[in-house]
């Protein structure tokens, strides 16, 4: 008989991350459904034949073994183990190793996340760490790139007040554009607020700038040759696909980026990405040995064989957390006890 796994999701970016999950779950015969959540994300983002379950009695009845989150939560009241496979790379920005009592197993993507994560299930001891890889890059690592015109500069930069670097580059990002030596590409985060949204629609009459609507921003990046940044995700999904990174401000500049810190040294990083050193090369492979070391494509499968060791070795009983669960059962307007 099948077995029947449910994809909850809250957020656009979602979808990519779980489609190469849902991939390696039909290929071994077994069900998929989704489940979304909040105003972020409707049933038109699905695909035909990607079946959406409605209610939280639909998916009682469908009974999932597992749910897979990219969230931070998850409803409690949902059948079977909860999998946090995490919406992004970025372990930099806070709260990545929150522990909020939802979930059985923490899928983690490389030591530098699964040595933190070890630490706090030995602390917490009712979850489990399998480092597994992440599957929205399953399919992104055996590719070749398309020979560009003129180099093309990707600017992905975080939502958050605190850490983007959205007005800071504004001018910069402009003048890269008007100079004719690039195509520069944006990509905004789902979160982004509307006047810095608007900011950078200003600059849409430029002929080398464009604005992405695309969800998924690895397709973005692997055409790109230059990726700029400041303290995102967008910077750990770049360099695991070899792209040379300039960060404004990251919050923990590492060797393996090109981070400055005035944003008047934006063209001369751009130059100097372009032309890479040996050494530079070096201590992006260095990196990625520590956050994601897996290029085969197969994390998917590795998420799926450890979320079925850990319930053949039984789920243990989560914290009480009655406030969190008390909101989730608000939110989706569910009050019953079981």
């Amino acid at each position: 008989m099948p077995k029947h796994y449910l994809f909850y999701i809250e957020q656009p970016y979602s979808f990519a991350i779980l489609r190469p999950l849902q991939n390696a779950i039909r290929a071994n015969g077994d069900v998929v459904k989704w489940f979304l959540k909040g105003k972020d994300v409707n049933s038109s983002s699905l695909a035909p034949d990607e079946a959406e379950l409605l209610s939280v009695e639909d998916v009682k009845a469908f009974n999932p073994r597992a749910v897979f989150v990219p969230g931070n939560v998850v409803p409690d009241f949902f059948p079977g183990a909860k999998v946090q496979v995490f919406h992004g790379l970025e372990y930099k920005k806070k709260g990545h190793f929150g522990i909020r009592g939802f979930f059985d197993l923490y899928c983690t993507h490389g030591p530098i996340t699964t040595a933190p994560f070890n630490q706090l299930a030995q602390k917490h001891d009712y979850f489990s760490v399998i480092e597994t890889g992440w599957p929205k890059l399953d399919p992104y690592f055996d590719y070749t790139k398309q020979e560009n015109e003129k180099p093309v500069i990707l600017y992905a930069p975080t939502f958050s007040p605190n850490l983007t670097s959205l007005e800071a580059l504004h001018a910069q990002i402009k003048q890269l554009a008007e100079s004719g030596k690039y195509k520069v590409q944006l990509k905004f985060h789902p979160k982004t607020k509307q006047q810095w949204q608007q900011m950078y629609m200003e600059l849409e009459t430029i002929s080398d700038f464009e604005i992405a609507g695309n969800d998924n921003l690895i397709p973005l990046i692997q055409q790109a040759d230059v990726v700029i940044s400041d303290t995102s995700s967008a910077v750990d999904e770049s360099l695991l696909i070899g792209k040379p990174v300039i960060t404004f401000n990251n919050h923990q500049p590492q060797d393996a980026l090109l981070n400055i810190t005035d944003a008047s040294q934006l063209s001369e990083a751009v130059e100097q990405a372009l032309n890479l050193s040996d050494a530079q090369s070096e201590r992006i492979e260095q990196y990625i040995q520590q956050v994601h070391p897996y290029r085969d494509g197969k994390s998917a499968e590795r998420i799926l064989a450890a979320t079925e060791a850990v319930i053949a070795a039984g789920l243990k009983r989560k914290p009480l957390n009655l406030l969190r669960r008390y909101k989730i059962r608000k939110a989706l307007n569910y009050m019953k006890i079981n």
